[in-house]
């Protein structure tokens, strides 16, 4: 799975990974920190776990809360929060809608 496809995947279905095209298209090649600038903190989050950057994970922590208020304590809570745990491994295909 490329960065761009897993930081926009919306859904998984089998071994396929629906991508939100459009956002892909127009944010996709921002780095981590550009994705934060811009409130995506989501794909921000996503873009840090697949480079296996934990500075930039804790970047990412650290300014969610800031902007939203919220006192997550750690980067294991953003995981939970988005719903994004892992780049995963299965993924044969994407389709991008």
């Amino acid at each position: 799975m490329k960065r761009e496809d897993f930081l926009f995947t919306i859904g998984y279905q089998g071994g396929t990974a629906i991508v939100d095209g459009q956002a892909k298209k127009r944010f996709g090649r921002l780095s981590t920190l550009e994705l934060v600038e811009a409130g995506l903190f989501k794909p921000a989050f996503c873009s840090a776990l697949f480079g296996e950057d934990l500075e930039e994970q804790r970047q990412v922590l650290e300014a969610y809360n800031r902007k939203s208020g919220a006192s997550l304590e750690s980067t294991e809570d953003l995981k939970r929060l988005f719903g994004v745990f892992t780049v995963p491994e299965e993924i044969n295909k994407v389709s991008i809608v």
